[in-house]
């Protein structure tokens, strides 16, 4: 195993991550830039109005798009387990 292949290894684990969590933190930012804008208009500063929408859109994008991302983590698990032999041997 050379270091070209330790890199792109690497390379390829951290596009997947960045791909897979991307919609989920990008949902949540913007759910929590919108409520942050709402307390700061309206003066409410109520702990549970900011982590509750976050939470609410956050479970509802794992439910739309969780299948997608367990198919793309697997397809990542199936290509590194299939290179073991040629990489080791």
């Amino acid at each position: 195993m050379d270091a070209q292949q330790v890199l792109t290894f690497g390379q390829q684990g951290l596009y997947l991550l960045l791909t897979v969590a991307a919609p989920v933190l990008l949902t949540v930012l913007c759910v929590g830039l919108l409520v942050s804008v709402f307390q700061a208009a309206t003066q409410i500063n109520e702990a549970t109005l900011s982590f509750v929408p976050k939470i609410i859109a956050a479970v509802a994008v794992l439910a739309v798009t969780g299948p997608w991302m367990l198919t793309m983590l697997v397809e990542y698990l199936q290509r590194m387990i299939t290179a073991i032999p040629g990489v080791v041997g």
